[in-house]
């Protein structure tokens, strides 16, 4: 048995009936790093003591008939932008390669709490700004299923571990797509909660209204089970929702018989970003499957849905410059050599030195945005059609229980092939931004292939609905096989790529 190749509930439930100790999975799973990393690049940070001394414990704890829960000693890999105490949390910046966290984030609590075994932390974009994971002050990660083309980002690491049977379950953050993109391009599950769903504490910012922890899986079984864990009121966020956690395993069911499901025609058809033939054709196939469940689907319409490009980039920048701007070499973080004629010229050369080119790029977008004489033109507008857009969903829901689209417009594309033009990069995300703006919960899961490479099932749900979004995407990936594909040997020496067919 490869225990590397299993889901966490597979693992939790030879865990109980003591099949296999947590040691045992997570040597298994390290020694699956050691042979992936050199092709992938997933993590920045591998932290096989800290993994081996939870399995120790979790084994522990159920020789003793006391397991945490259901994700007791079943191993996690957590996005290097999460604070985790002792062990560095870098955002993939220079600015912050020594870091090292005097607490732990929200999240990471509740997974100490859940019993889970750390691995260690991923790569991603530089403060989790980019689509490509190509940003990373220490290199890029690699898609599983194509060693030449990029795994999606932001969290690209996160997914491209747990594609590769690197990981089993990891969290991954997303401020316009970050966790549904990487994981349509590397063939798995990622899950956007409801914004105020799951808290913000310790989650380094990149954008504050935006941004949101998730989970990254293999299926969508896996994906209820983390995100019950992770999910609750955090008084230390104030922007943390007092709403009830309902057990999202439970909502688990094949049965979609009445569900009204819309086709919204904006994500097919949205200026600058043509949809893939191939992908849109996966999609409407993906929705007469669910029809054959017993679902309705109809067309629907977001018609605001042409400026989510230019609201995002107004408002997601102006949210870093404010965010970015406590790195200045002072308290903590890189500092630039001396010396220096004064403390202006200390902050210059620092960030100059410490941020890579894309941070930079956002940096001056949002400073520029926020200043006098341009606020109400670009940052006043900006909100104002961001709550045009919030209500074309408000809308839409009035009449639909889900929204069916492409969570990306394209498979995996090349390294390289977008670095020199931003707009581009951009326009991957065209898909999954609008979720984000409108503060909604929305899941990408398998749902075809185009020239070998995995296709992504966007379902957007009503605000705290995740229940209703895990149910349908069980129910596809109960009739479909497309999430047991798992990433194939890519280019020379990979062998170690292969996973289970």
């Amino acid at each position: 048995m490869e225990f590397h190749e299993l889901t966490a509930h597979e693992i939790s439930g030879l865990l109980r009936r003591g099949e296999v100790s947590s040691v045992e999975v997570t040597e298994a799973l390290l020694h699956r790093i050691e042979e992936t990393e050199p092709h992938l690049k997933a993590y920045l940070t591998v932290t096989p003591e800290i993994a081996l001394e939870q399995a120790r414990a979790a084994d522990q704890r159920l020789r003793q008939g006391n397991p945490l829960g259901p994700l007791d000693g079943v191993p996690l890999a957590i996005k290097d932008i999460l604070c985790t105490k002792g062990v560095r949390t870098t955002c993939a910046s220079k600015i912050l390669e020594n870091f090292v966290p005097p607490y732990d984030a929200t999240v990471i609590s509740l997974c100490r709490k859940a019993g889970t075994v750390w691995l260690g932390k991923t790569n991603l974009d530089e403060f989790a700004m980019g689509s490509s994971t190509e940003n990373s002050a220490f290199g890029p990660t690699r898609n599983p299923w194509d060693l030449e083309r990029v795994p999606g980002g932001s969290s690209g690491g996160s997914a491209a571990a747990v594609a590769a049977s690197a990981a089993v379950l990891s969290l991954g953050t997303d401020t316009g797509g970050s966790i549904r993109q990487p994981a349509s391009l590397c063939g798995i599950v990622g899950l956007k909660p409801t914004y105020g769903r799951v808290s913000r504490f310790g989650l380094i910012a990149y954008a504050s209204s935006l941004d949101q922890v998730g989970p990254i899986t293999r299926d969508v079984t896996d994906c209820a089970l983390l995100m019950t864990a992770i999910s609750g009121h955090d008084p230390r966020d104030s922007t943390s929702a007092p709403v009830a956690v309902p057990d999202f395993r439970a909502a688990l069911a094949p049965d979609v018989a009445g569900l009204r499901i819309g086709i919204p025609r904006e994500f097919f058809e949205h200026e600058g970003a043509k949809v893939d033939a191939e992908v849109a054709q996966a999609i409407r196939s993906a929705a007469r499957k669910m029809e054959e469940m017993g679902a309705r689907c109809e067309e629907a319409s977001l018609p605001h849905m042409t400026y989510i490009i230019p609201v995002y980039y107004v408002l997601a920048p102006a949210e870093a410059s404010s965010n970015l701007a406590r790195y200045d070499g002072v308290a903590y973080g890189f500092r630039a050599p001396g010396p220096h004629a004064d403390i202006v010229e200390m902050f210059s050369r620092t960030r100059d030195q410490g941020f890579g080119p894309e941070v930079k790029r956002r940096i001056m977008l949002g400073t520029y945005a926020l200043s006098a004489g341009y606020y109400d033109a670009y940052y006043q507008k900006a909100q104002q059609v961001r709550t045009l857009i919030k209500q074309d969903f408000d809308r839409a829901f009035e009449r639909f229980d889900l929204l069916f689209t492409p969570t990306s417009p394209t498979v995996a594309f090349k390294i390289g092939a977008k670095t020199e033009d931003p707009l581009a990069m951009y326009l991957s995300d065209v898909g999954t931004i609008p979720v984000n703006l409108a503060g909604l919960p929305a899941i990408s899961l398998p749902a075809g292939f185009q020239d070998g490479l995995p296709i992504g099932l966007q379902i957007i749900g009503r605000p705290f609905d995740e229940a209703t979004i895990l149910r349908a995407a069980f129910a596809f990936e109960q009739a479909t096989d497309f999430h047991r594909r798992r990433s194939l040997p890519a280019g020379p020496g990979c062998k170690a790529l292969v996973a289970r067919g």
